[in-house]
């Protein structure tokens, strides 16, 4: 990578994106569509030769853009709603998704003649709808308020994340996994270990240091903090195999359970923005117009699979998860078009086999600009199509769903019942302790594959013992939540079968219950570290006694730490999976009823006598009676200003007071009107 040939191939690139998302934005088109376009113009498959001096460094930075657009996705996940449109979004979303890469799969390998793993990719490709282009044509039609819309955003924010794993799995096949069941199993199962090992320590650690990091007030800290570790998992995430934007996202997720969610997403947007920008013209500097052309018969028929396949599975599940007649179509057609998602598995799979002329890239990338395009004219169809359809179905039809969405909301409460809830969160502690187990000892398994010399000779030379001794170490640790997940377990399912109190043999039988599922939960975990060790961790034979020794002594002197550690450790994921509710409750105590007229707007100018002076200064409250609750300035809101706040031109104040009050304020900010 030349140094002057870098700058000079991003400045270029940035200034063609700045121009088109300013004209873009003027005639409200998608920006997206733009960038592509500015990539394709500037191609060197365009002219023959291209204006970049160096187009592969351009590409890594691109590369960029994917973890900042994953990271921002993951920031924006709503668990709340989600919970709360689940019964339609998820099955939708599921099925949806599993049925596209079935489709895409069919058509690669009936229809065009390609190899598997190509046509694998096709389908990952076109399996997810386009989340932000979705929020953009619905937002500017005025229709985001309308019932259809919230199911459209849970179904398609949940086929991002169906996706993210449909990539990860994607990207093992083609680095040799292969097609074959038992790699399938084994890369949704490392997926899952992967998943869920981010996720647990992700919640146990990041929004307290996210948190402790923010009350320093210094937003530099608080970006660099949080960048660090969502570059550090993304790469743990290239290195098993799966891709950058998984580990991106699962940062993100998990920096959304914080109480500092808001400040990190203003502080990432700008990034997000201007390097999504650059990977959205790298991908246009790879679609060469005449492979393009070439391709127009496999566009046309992906094209139609597209749309009529997502509108139909959207369509049909809808309607089996109680929705009427007319949402459902509104569903079907707006999530009946690809977008991002299509562009990002297209140039992983282009890197993957150094060919960006491949079919399948041109293939991907010009069904989702056509279906771009069409998808704004869909959605405004949709509201016509939908009373179509109400008009046309019978009315016997209407009167069978809405019995049948009675009888379903019957089944959702019976489902919801306290004991099932308590069992199910028993299950998911059980499941989550052991998956941390085995993914702490093959972190410690990889880890014993580096060459460590550079650092140290003793401790390359004993690297096998140390990572045995640490992962056994943490089993140690971690057996507290395992004994408490246990017990849990084995009390909740002698709830279920055998009830609480009542006769003799009643609780003869609970009891029963109790020991034998107890006993089974821990054999389990005993088995599993047998084999962890056996299978995974085998240490040096030289020191087994002393490496026994040091692990039991650890347990018996630290047991009350571990003790203490594990409970932190559980109330701190309960604070993060909780985080949301706890910021609505929040929100709902503190909003107070103000008569109308109370709430002011002030912007100050260059004349204000108040430029460059601070609260403490002027003494605002004292003086005219009116509270400043807010002020609004380079598009950022700041709430609760402390005295040392210094106000600048340009502030536009939130103040509230009665008549008298306000008219004194504007008087000391020299504001008329």
């Amino acid at each position: 990578m030349v140094k002057s040939a870098f700058f000079q191939d991003l400045a270029i690139l940035m200034f063609a994106a700045g121009l088109v998302a300013v004209v873009f934005a003027r005639f409200r088109w998608p920006k997206v569509l733009g960038y592509i376009l500015a990539g394709v113009v500037m191609s060197e498959y365009t002219w023959g030769g291209g204006f970049l001096a160096d187009v592969n460094s351009t590409k890594t930075v691109g590369q960029l853009g994917v973890v900042f657009l994953m990271f921002g996705m993951g920031l924006s996940f709503s668990a709340g709603e989600m919970k709360r449109i689940r019964s339609v979004s998820i099955p939708s979303a599921a099925v949806d998704t599993v049925v596209m890469i079935w489709l895409g799969y069919t058509a690669g390998v009936k229809l065009f003649g390609w190899n598997p793993v190509q046509s694998v990719f096709l389908g990952v490709a076109i399996c997810d709808s386009a989340t932000t282009l979705l929020a953009k044509v619905i937002e500017e039609m005025g229709w985001a308020h309308r019932q259809f819309s919230k199911y459209v955003f849970g179904t398609s924010v949940l086929e991002d994340i169906f996706c993210v794993g449909a990539i990860a799995v994607a990207t093992g096949f083609a680095q040799g996994g292969g097609m074959s069941a038992g790699a399938l199993v084994s890369s949704l199962g490392w997926l899952a270990v992967f998943f869920l090992t981010v996720l647990v320590f992700g919640f146990v650690l990041i929004p307290r240091l996210l948190v402790s990091v923010a009350k320093r007030k210094d937003d530099e800290s608080l970006l660099l903090a949080v960048l660090g570790v969502c570059f550090f998992v993304s790469y743990f995430a290239d290195k098993f195999n799966f891709s950058l934007a998984l580990g991106a996202f699962l940062v993100g997720l998990v920096g959304a359970s914080s109480d500092v969610s808001g400040r990190l997403a203003a502080l990432v947007d700008p990034l997000k923005s201007m390097f999504s920008a650059v990977f959205f013209v790298s991908i246009g500097l790879m679609v060469d117009p005449a492979a393009l052309w070439h391709c127009l018969p496999q566009i046309v028929v992906v094209s139609v699979v597209v749309v009529a396949g997502k509108f139909l599975n959207n369509f049909i599940v809808a309607l089996a998860t109680g929705v009427d007649v007319k949402t459902a179509v509104q569903i079907g057609c707006s999530l009946a078009q690809i977008g991002e998602f299509a562009f990002m598995v297209a140039i992983l799979y282009a890197g993957l086999v150094g060919d960006p002329s491949n079919p399948m890239f041109q293939t991907a990338v010009g069904v989702s600009l056509l279906t771009t395009l069409l998808s704004p004219f869909i959605i405004r169809f949709s509201d016509a199509a939908g009373d179509f359809a109400v008009r046309k179905t019978p009315e016997r039809f209407h009167r069978m769903l809405a019995t049948y969405r009675v009888w379903l909301e019957k089944i959702r409460a019976s489902r919801n019942a306290p004991a099932y809830a308590l069992l199910r969160a028993a299950a998911v502690k059980f499941v989550i302790c052991a998956v941390l187990m085995l993914s702490v000892s093959v972190i410690c398994a990889m880890l014993h594959r580096f060459d460590y010399s550079r650092f140290s000779g003793f401790f390359e030379k004993h690297d096998q013992l140390f990572f045995f001794l640490a992962g056994n170490i943490f089993c140690v640790s971690i057996m507290p939540l395992v004994v408490a997940s246990s017990r849990s377990l084995a009390d909740e399912i002698t709830e279920l079968l055998a009830g609480d109190g009542g006769a003799k043999w009643r609780r003869s039988a609970g009891q029963l219950v109790r020991f034998v599922v107890l006993v089974a939960a821990m054999s389990f975990f005993f088995l599993e570290w047998t084999m962890i060790n056996i299978s995974i961790l085998q240490p040096d034979l030289r020191f087994p006694g002393a490496s026994a020794v040091l692990i039991l002594t650890v347990g018996a002197v630290g047991w009350k730490f571990f003790v203490k550690a594990g409970r932190r450790a559980t109330q701190r994921f309960n604070e993060a999976l909780t985080a949301e509710e706890r910021r609505e409750g929040l929100r709902r105590t503190m909003t107070i009823s103000l008569p109308e007229g109370a709430i002011h707007r002030l912007i100050l100018d260059a004349d204000s006598p108040a430029v460059g002076a601070t609260v403490a200064a002027l003494n605002v409250r004292a003086k005219t009676g009116a509270s400043i609750v807010a002020v609004h300035r380079g598009g950022e809101v700041t709430r609760n200003i402390g005295p040392d706040w210094e106000f600048r031109i340009g502030d536009e104040l939130v103040a509230i007071g009665d008549q008298p009050q306000i008219a004194a304020l504007k008087d000391m900010f020299g504001v008329t009107g």
